[in-house]
Order: structure tokens, then sequence, then C-alpha cells
């Protein structure tokens, strides 16, 4: 195959594992849950899946579709909480105001939310990052708010923010201080714990700074365990985000530990700490589920330091990661070409898609690999597509069915997220197109015919 035209492979072990292989009926279903039989490889008589263990054969040109897409190690380990059915939507007060924070800023921001209708588009969770709390615990070694930014206490705030019909998230860290030296919880777990939830904290971010689990047998993976335990005995429903960067490859256990898991360092506002990251995280594609999912920080859109082209990619690639949508901009000031990104209502309902299958890269070709189609299946016999361009002009590009995994017989329609726009009814075996530089495409493949072979 030529080295410019290469097609992802997976570095994980094709198994496709969706509970069992008979439904309660007795009858088979197809292993992504709710694709056209098209997308599956049944027995003649449609009563049991097959088995798909085989590897990719480098030889062949095409592959099967649920090797493609495999989320074989999803809900292994499962908190099973109740919560992040579908990834968190929200905002984050740290990538534009850092330490800057203010109870004022916070009550703006979540009066920005639903003034500017990014509330009803589910950006639901309004979250503190660091810098709420004094640098020292009181007498009772109990977290104390910040008296001079923070004076009327969290619980006020939560207040006010669950009056907007919104939820507040907190900030903590595994080890003895926060990233920015205030007190960490480690040894307090279980006081912290009940205090958040006395407050009527929803969300707690759990970061990672000193932490003193890096010299134990077990590495961080045994800090995030206590927490969440002190979490769940408070009776108290709150998402549990695990910030540990990605150091201990945390989708490897963190499913039963959080509700979502930092597969990467901190991201920056620019287009190649962006695209770092996206890489980075596309890795573990096959760990995320509904309940639990990979987490390549939060957004950047609208900060400053990327085009609008690259902004639109950034988020079009977040959304079909099913990543975590936290918006990292100042929403009380946001202008109309970031809310046209953040708000795209078709965009956002690929990420909170119920089926929860995380999408990945799955073919590259040109110049180091910067032409890019991206892609995942989503509920209701559908797949979304994004042809990502990073390379330094505009170029077409084009993905074949077989790269999806699809019979090069079978017609779709396609629909851009984007232009908001039909394109086509009836594509066959092919679909191209012309991308800016730095920018992403992103289609919904919806099947108009199945091949005589599949049905």
């Amino acid at each position: 195959m030529d080295k410019d035209n290469k097609v992802i492979e997976s570095d994980l072990a094709v198994l496709w594992r969706r509970r069992n292989e008979e439904t309660t009926n007795g009858e088979g279903f197809c292993p992504s849950a709710a694709l056209p039989l098209s997308f599956c490889n049944f027995c003649g008589n449609c009563r049991r899946v097959v088995p798909l263990h085989e590897p990719f054969d480098k030889s062949t040109s095409s592959r099967s579709f649920s090797s493609i897409f495999d989320n074989s190690k999803y809900g292994i380990l499962q908190l099973n909480n109740g919560l992040a059915r579908t990834p968190q939507m929200g905002w984050n007060s740290w990538n534009f105001f850092a330490c800057n924070i203010n109870e004022t800023v916070i009550k703006e921001t979540a009066d920005a939310l639903v003034s500017t209708g990014l509330a009803d588009l589910g950006y639901a969770y309004v979250n503190i990052d660091d810098c709420w709390s004094s640098l020292e615990r009181d007498s009772k070694g109990q977290l104390v708010p910040d008296p001079k930014t923070f004076p009327s206490g969290i619980k006020a705030l939560a207040d006010y923010v669950h009056a907007k019909g919104l939820k507040l998230g907190i900030y903590s860290d595994a080890g003895i201080f926060t990233c920015q030296v205030r007190p960490g919880s480690i040894y307090h777990e279980r006081d912290d714990a009940e205090l958040f939830a006395s407050w009527g904290v929803d969300y707690l971010k759990y970061d990672n700074c000193y932490n003193l689990a890096s010299n134990q047998k077990n590495g961080y993976s045994s800090s995030y365990p206590p927490m969440r335990n002190a979490l769940n005995a408070t009776g108290r429903t709150i998402f549990y985000s695990l910030c540990e960067w990605g150091v201990d490859d945390p989708a490897l256990w963190a499913g039963k530990v959080g509700n979502s898991w930092r597969t990467t360092d901190d991201i920056n506002d620019s287009w190649a700490s962006m695209t770092t990251i996206a890489d980075l995280n596309d890795k573990w594609a096959a760990y995320a589920g509904p309940g639990g999912w990979n987490d390549p920080d939060m957004l950047e859109v609208g900060n400053g330091g990327m085009t609008l082209e690259e902004y639109s990619a950034h988020f079009s690639i977040w959304a079909l990661m099913k990543a975590p949508l936290l918006v990292g901009c100042d929403v009380r000031n946001i202008t109309a070409e970031t809310f046209e990104i953040i708000g795209n209502k078709e965009v956002i309902d690929i990420n909170q898609d119920s089926l929860g299958i995380q999408g990945r890269k799955v073919h590259v070709s040109g110049k180091d690999g910067c032409r890019q189609v991206w892609a995942g299946p989503l509920s209701g016999h559908r797949l979304v597509v994004a042809l990502w361009n990073r390379c330094s002009k505009a170029a077409t590009i084009t993905v074949g069915w077989e790269v999806l995994g699809l019979e090069s017989s079978m017609s779709v329609s396609i629909r851009d997220l984007w232009k908001h726009e039909d394109l086509s009814g009836d594509a066959v075996a092919s679909f191209g197109s012309l991308v800016a530089s730095h920018d992403c495409g992103m289609y919904i493949f919806t099947p108009v015919s199945a091949s005589r072979s599949a049905v």
C-alpha cells in the first residue's frame, strides 16, 4: 500500500463485547446496538452474532465495520453511578480566567449560559477550577472558600446556579496541594467530599499535582479511588472527573473509578497543542462509552489563539471523539463567530448521540498524513464522517466506503453539519469535498439501501 495513502489500524485487539451474543428473547443483535444489518456480520439465520476476533489483514483493502470502530474495552470496568450517559457539557473557568476568578464571574457566567441559549443546548455544568479556596484549611481541617473572592461561600453560589437550572462544579487535587498550591484533598477525602455535598456541588474535577502516589507500586491509579468512595458515601450524586493527565494510562483503569478521565497533558490555545492532543486521545477510543469518557481536556474555542477554521475543526473532532464539551472562553462576552461554532446543535448532537461510541481516525493520506478521515457510528443506522485538512493548503479529501467498513454498493444520503444542508441522497462507493486549510468538514451518512450480499 502506498505510504502516503495509509489506513489507520487500531492497536487494540478486535473483540466486540456488547454484553453477550443473545438477547433475552434468544435473537441476535447487531454488536453496535443500532446499526443496520449491512453494518454487521451475521450467520445465516440472523439469530446469533458471528464473533469478530480476526485482526485486520493488511493484504486486503477493507476491514469489517466492527474492527474499525472497536469499542471492546468499554464497560469492562464501569463506575455506574448513573451519570455521564453522554459526555458532560458545560463551562470551566481555567482556560480563560486561570486564577482570576471570583463569585461574580461565576454568577455572570451562569447568567450568560442561560441568556445566550447555551444552557438550552446542553451546557449545564458551571465548573470552578483552581484558586477558589484559601491557602490553608481552617482550625478544624476543613477547606475554606477564599473570603476575598468568594465571600458568600460556595453553598450560596450553588444555590444561585441551581436556580438557573444549571449545575455547579468544583475543583480539588489528589495531592497535598492543588496545582496553584491550595490545600489538596489527600488524607481529607471523606471530609472534603462531605463538605462538597453539603454545599450542593454536582461535579468534582480532581487534579494530579503534588501527588504522593507517583512512587507507589500502583502509581497514580491508587490516588483516585479514595475520593470516589468518599463521594459515593455522601449520598449525593456527584460527577467525578479525573484529571490524571494520562500519565498512567487511565483509560485502562479509570472506568471503575470516575465518569471521565484525562488522557493527555493540558491543552493550550494553539493548533499544535490541539492536534497533538486529538491524536493522543484517539488511541483510547475503544475504552469510552456511556458512563465513562476519554477526556482530551477543555475547549479553547473563542480564546483567540487559533483561526475560526481551526476552532471549527477543534469543536468537530472533540464532538466526534465523544469528548466532554466544556467551554473555556468568557461566555459573558462571546462573539457571534464563537457562538456559531459551540452553538452548532447538529454537531452537539453527534457528541450527545445515545449510541455513545467514540469516533476515531480511520484514514490518512498526503504529506505527513495531513489529509485525514475521522468517523464513528451513530444511533439510527448512521455514521458521522469528518474530513479534516491538516495540510497548509486547501485540499480535496475523499473517503472510500471500504475505509468506513461499508460495502461499495451501499447508497447513502449525506448531510453537511456545518452548512446545514443535504448534499446527496444516493452517494455510492466514495465521497469527497474540498476542505480549506486546517478546517474540517463534518457529515452524517445515512444508508439508503443495503447491498444484496449483506441482507
